[in-house]
């Protein structure tokens, strides 16, 4: 894991005492260490006492990797102080994101909702439509044992007697 770190107390075998400031969660997402964490290095580090610096961690948490973070803390000034971009703003389109997010969470939830709606009407009118073919052959059957009767007596009223 990356950390930005200051070196706090170096010895005079060039070992030294870094605190961390603030830990890497993505990308662009960095969290200020809420108790005070300290690491040693296991050798010797080229940074001088009050340099921030940043480091890799393993699992064991033994410094992997350290470089100075000027660089970096210059590059991240420049990326959003430099733009104007101040931390009030980034709330806001963080706050602004987290309401469209919920916005299109209840427009899914009414679609979803609707779409069963659509779905149970569709299961009526198929059900309509199998009742409709049912009583139109039983009609059918109907009209079929009443036909010979009806020309029977077609018939008979046709003859004169």
């Amino acid at each position: 894991m990356l950390y930005l770190a200051q070196v706090t107390i170096k010895d005079l075998e060039g070992t030294a005492k870094l605190q961390l400031l603030a830990s890497q969660k993505a990308e662009h997402n960095w969290v200020k260490m809420v108790e005070e964490a300290y690491i040693f290095s296991e050798g010797d580090i080229p940074f001088n006492e009050g340099t921030m610096v940043l480091i890799q961690l393993s699992s064991t948490q033994k410094v992997q990797s350290i470089e100075n973070a000027r660089d970096w803390i210059l590059d991240s000034l420049e990326q959003y102080l430099v733009a104007g971009i101040s931390p009030a703003q980034l709330q806001e389109e963080a706050e602004r994101a987290e309401q469209w997010r919920q916005s299109l969470t209840l427009q899914s939830q009414e679609l979803a909702r609707r779409s069963l709606e659509m779905e149970a009407r569709q299961d009526q009118i198929q059900q309509l439509e199998e009742n409709l073919k049912r009583e139109k052959k039983q009609l059918e059957i109907w009209a079929a044992e009443l036909k010979p009767n009806t020309e029977k007596l077609e018939h008979n009223l046709n003859t004169p007697s």
